[in-house]
């Protein structure tokens, strides 16, 4: 019993050692003949390196900001008896906008007009009496300050009715009018909104190592959402006189023409301050660059034994601007470089280029 148990075990194994070992021995051939198969190309699209004229440009984002904006409240309260204007109408300077109840303030100076000129004829009779030695200097003090007093208190007069007449400091576009007639305005209420439209500011500010790129005068290309690839030119009118302790970041102004009313005040803008010097820089578009947590690289196509090949290469990248970024190390002019594909490569990839098909 024992001698055949040990045949039906030698048996056993034996069997499983031949299965075993024909598994093995197949996929060790497998694996040479995968060894040395061929790479499979892989179908890229590629850019030459070119060398430009370049333009430093410092990005940034801003607001729009009228040169006078301001929204117009009364001094005195009273209410409305007049509405002078239309939402959005552009005005002049001095234009009357809205007028509040004066008859008080006209009754009182028809009073002080009166007052004024019985002063002006008393005193011009008691300088007559002075002449002739009729009446005493400390009268004729007294009718002479009684005269000023009067004439002061027409002025005044005057100053309250200008202040119950809301007029334009300036000229400019109005907003939409927030008062109606008849109504009771306190000192400080809003009444409307006066921009001046043309020009504008442009306000933003740049970190404090850019301070030695900036002058007075240097162009300003600003684009905002509301016009697509539109592009307005401003320039640089003041920095400011201190850099933010908060920030490190320096604030800078340009004045912005706007004679088509187009862009207005409180619009988000984008901004790009041009350099006044132009330099030689070897340019890529960004989609060949590859960035990882090591630095940036590309594949630069190569001739290897007749094929085309892909070689990884380390490269140092500078400014970008729309699609293209500045190389500043790793590669010369007019070498072919993958702008798409090159998750499917590795060093020595063979690579079939088609320039056809759009990175």
């Amino acid at each position: 019993m024992k001698k055949r148990m040990a045949v039906m075990v030698l048996l056993l194994a034996a069997v499983f050692g031949a299965v075993f070992g024909w598994k093995a021995f197949v996929g060790y051939k497998m694996g040479q003949a995968m060894a040395h198969a061929p790479k499979p190309k892989v179908t890229i699209t590629t850019a030459l390196v070119q060398a430009r004229q370049w333009r430093a440009e410092l990005d940034a984002v801003g607001s729009l900001a009228a040169i006078q904006g301001v929204t117009l409240t009364p001094q005195l309260p009273g209410a409305v008896t007049r509405i002078l204007f239309h939402s959005g109408q552009a005005v002049p300077a001095g234009t009357l906008l809205v007028q509040q109840d004066d008859s008080n303030q006209r009754a009182q100076l028809a009073l002080d007009l009166a007052q004024e000129a019985l002063a002006r004829s008393n005193l011009a009779r008691t300088r007559e009496l002075y002449a002739k030695n009729a009446t005493s200097r400390a009268q004729l003090d007294q009718v002479e300050a009684t005269q000023r007093s009067t004439q002061a208190q027409v002025a005044n007069d005057r100053a309250t009715l200008a202040k119950l007449a809301l007029r334009a400091p300036f000229a400019g576009v109005l907003g939409i009018r927030q008062v109606n007639l008849g109504q009771y305005l306190a000192p400080g209420a809003p009444v409307v909104s006066l921009q001046s439209m043309d020009p504008l500011y442009v306000n933003f500010s740049l970190p404090q190592q850019d301070l030695g790129r900036l002058h007075l005068g240097q162009i300003v290309r600003v684009s905002v959402d509301a016009y697509g690839g539109k592009t307005f030119d401003a320039r640089i009118n003041a920095l400011n006189s201190q850099v933010s302790a908060a920030t490190r970041n320096i604030d800078v102004q340009a004045r912005l023409p706007n004679p088509g009313h187009l862009l207005r005040p409180g619009m988000y803008a984008r901004v790009k301050v041009i350099g006044t010097e132009e330099r030689r820089v070897l340019t890529l578009p960004i989609s060949a660059i590859t960035y990882n947590t090591y630095g940036s690289y590309v594949y630069v196509v190569t001739q290897k034994n007749g094929e085309q090949m892909a070689q990884q290469r380390v490269v140092k990248t500078g400014e970008q601007r729309g699609n293209e970024v500045v190389v500043l190390e790793g590669l010369k002019v007019g070498e072919q470089v993958v702008s798409s594909g090159q998750n499917k490569l590795r060093n020595d990839t063979p690579v079939v280029v088609n320039n056809s098909v759009a990175p």
